[in-house]
């Protein structure tokens, strides 16, 4: 198999067989992201694929999962995605194929499009909400609101996929934090996605962010505060969803199932905040 470096892909797909379908990001304008910048976006050619295909199956024999990189394969136009995911199913025994999935290329989609992906074995998209606060997500190039977020998490549910999202705390700098943890929430609870994951935001080396706060432009939280931020997030949470905060980049790795688990999740964090010493230390937290 052929990659071009960097690759990304979820902690959940670690063992899965990832096939470059796509080189890039599409958008690739968010300010606070680094992972492709250093790409060109370009949709790889189907015999490449495929013989990626082969060469995997030559090797592995069956593989269960398949991550289709790089950022949101599900730009591609429809048939092509459905060639990819049928010719995957051809060679293999799966349980699922995913892929990361930007809010507009899903509301892109026409409904019957995204049903015929789903039926193809693409089960899960991975979608990056980021925030719930439409001042942050303007602010951070993020390419949707947080009504058009909803819109496409509601049509990618009605066609039948599962959802992992991501949200960050510490994007909306000291100066929102109370509002980026609350109107994220809100969003979350109307979404009610399968899977969450936050992450804590790390300055990234020539990312348009990184420069604001060299500039002195925006003040990050430190990691009591993230804390506090996670704190009044969970608090709020209403969602159904398995909830994960185990991510390198955060200071106290926590998870659990909410409801069931959120007032153990929140004495948790209580906890250490009253004993910052359990916090993980800076030179241990990574992308």
């Amino acid at each position: 198999m052929r990659y071009e470096e960097p690759v990304f892909r979820p902690p959940s797909e670690a063992r899965s067989l990832i096939i470059q379908t796509t080189i890039g990001c599409s958008w690739n304008k968010c300010t606070f992201c680094g992972m492709y910048k250093m790409k060109k976006f370009r949709v790889r050619e189907i015999d490449e694929i495929k013989e990626d295909f082969r060469i995997a199956k030559d090797f592995y024999g069956n593989c269960e999962r398949i991550f289709l990189a790089d950022g949101n394969a599900l730009t591609m136009e429809t048939d092509l995605l459905l060639e990819i995911a049928n010719y995957a199913n051809s060679l293999f025994r799966l349980e699922r194929i995913s892929c990361y999935a930007n809010p507009m290329d899903i509301l892109e989609k026409s409904k019957n499009e995204l049903i015929e992906i789903r039926k193809s074995g693409i089960k899960l998209l991975y979608v990056g909400i980021e925030s719930g606060d439409d001042e942050i997500l303007n602010s951070i190039r993020k390419g949707a609101s947080s009504e058009e977020i909803y819109n496409a998490c509601q049509k990618a549910h009605e066609c039948g996929f599962d959802l992992s999202v991501t949200v960050l705390t510490g994007i909306g700098g000291r100066e929102r934090m109370k509002e980026n943890a609350v109107n994220t929430a809100r969003l979350l609870n109307r979404i009610q996605p399968k899977y969450t994951g936050v992450l804590t935001y790390i300055p990234v080396p020539n990312t348009p962010l990184y420069f604001k706060i060299k500039r002195g432009e925006f003040d990050l939280p430190n990691a009591i505060e993230n804390l506090l931020e996670l704190r009044m997030l969970v608090e709020n949470l209403e969602a159904r969803t398995i909830f994960r905060c185990n991510h390198a980049s955060n200071y106290l790795p926590i998870g659990g199932n909410l409801p069931d688990d959120k007032l153990k999740i929140l004495k948790t964090i209580d906890y250490a905040l009253k004993n910052p010493r359990i916090l993980k230390p800076e030179w241990l937290r990574g992308l």
